[in-house]
This record gives C-alpha cells, sequence and structure tokens, in this order.
C-alpha cells in the first residue's frame, strides 16, 4: 500500500483548491486535490507540506486531518491521506499540473476526478454542509 497526502487548501471565501492533472501524468487531466507519494521516515503532514512546496510553490498550515480513501489501482493500492489546510504563503506556480482552480464545495461535482479523490470529495462536501 502507497500511502499518498494530499491537500484541500480552503480560502478565506470557502473556496478549496483544485488541480488538473497534466497530459505526461497517469490519469491525465482529471482533477486532484494537490500532493503525493510520503516518502520512508517521513510524516503525512511533513509529506503534504514538501509536496505542496515542489508542486505549487506555497507554503500551507495544516489544519485539520480528513477521512483516509483507499483505492485499488490493480498494480498498487493506495491510501490518500487528506488534510484541510490553509495557504500561508506564496503563489501557485505549476510545476506538475496542467491547471488549477478554486471551486466551492458545491461545484466539486462538475470535474472528472481521479478516482481516489472522489469518496474524499463527498466527505469534504458532506462536512461542510453541517
Amino acid at each position: 500500500m502507497i500511502d499518498v497526502s494530499c491537500a484541500l487548501i480552503i480560502s478565506q471565501n470557502g473556496q478549496v483548491l483544485v488541480a488538473q492533472r497534466s497530459l505526461s501524468m497517469h490519469l491525465p487531466l482529471n482533477w486532484e486535490f494537490p500532493g503525493g507519494k510520503v516518502e520512508p521516515g517521513e510524516t503525512a503532514e511533513d509529506g503534504l507540506i514538501r509536496e505542496i512546496r515542489e508542486e505549487l510553490g506555497v507554503e500551507i498550515q495544516i489544519l485539520k486531518k480528513m477521512l483516509p480513501s483507499v483505492y485499488d489501482q490493480g498494480k498498487q493500492v493506495i491510501r490518500l491521506l487528506p488534510f484541510q489546510c490553509k495557504l500561508i504563503s506564496g503563489e501557485i506556480k505549476l510545476t506538475e499540473h496542467a491547471a488549477f482552480q478554486w471551486l466551492f464545495p458545491a461545484e466539486l461535482k462538475k470535474l472528472d476526478w481521479a478516482e481516489a479523490d472522489i469518496p474524499v470529495v463527498q466527505n469534504f462536501i458532506d462536512e461542510m454542509m453541517l
């Protein structure tokens, strides 16, 4: 099983950052919450902060751990570890993704999501509706 952390970066007005996978990535042009593999010896939180710095060029603060999502891709099983975060510094510069956008929770279902992210999207929407 591969642990992958992802960030639901929430803006002050309640929108969340989503990123579109590039054509060179697995699952090209699907949408996801940005993040990446947790390296050996790294916590999920430390890995997420590193990945967001590398992929987006920004610094985040982790606010809350969310329910994990386990997805079997056939060749490997991914455990997606989502965290609600806020942007604390920097401007987004895409190094791996094709695009990004800020969306309100109610708008998230209109996107073509990577399969592992779908339960995370639903959990986030459910939580925001409370």
